[in-house]
């Protein structure tokens, strides 16, 4: 067992004040937080460190904007697979672990194996990534919806 697993430990409302306010301020400086939950800058710190060591905090990152990236395609595959096996399951895994353009991968219960989301710069573009997917080992079926309309994308947990 790692660290961070067993590191694990019941959340208080100030740190669960701090996850919810570096959740969507990624970029806020310890001081400015200390303010937000009412800490002197040490202890802040010091849970701050903590919500890490402990696991709560997975990682931090960059929320790029897709259009002014060109990346104006968006679709949802649903992936079939020929067998649960090891050696159908792992080579696609290892697959869309490693290409850039599937930004989302989930393993689903229902009439397909998994859900993938594609994002390309047009449909011919778009269309190329699904005969790569379908090329990989054990894939026996594809199945995709376009997105025409994003509503909501977020990346943050409700908490508390």
């Amino acid at each position: 067992m790692n660290k961070k697993e067993s590191a694990t430990y019941e959340l208080d409302d100030i740190d669960i004040a701090i996850l919810r306010i570096i959740q969507r301020e990624g970029r806020i400086s310890n001081n400015k937080l200390a303010e937000r939950v009412n800490l002197s800058e040490t202890p802040c710190w010091r849970r701050w460190k903590r919500l890490e060591e402990a696991g709560y905090i997975d990682n931090y990152t960059t929320v790029l904007n897709r259009q002014k990236l060109n990346l104006q395609v968006s679709g949802f595959t649903l992936v079939t697979l020929g067998n649960h096996d090891v050696e159908s399951t792992e080579p696609f895994e290892e697959f869309v672990g490693l290409v850039e353009w599937v930004v989302m991968c989930s393993c689903i219960a229902g009439s397909a194996d998994y859900i993938v989301q594609i994002v390309a710069q047009s449909l011919e573009q778009y269309y190329d990534r699904l005969s790569e997917l379908r090329r990989v080992k054990g894939v026996t079926a594809l199945q995709s919806n376009m997105s025409i309309k994003e509503i909501k994308s977020t990346s943050h947990l409700p908490i508390g």
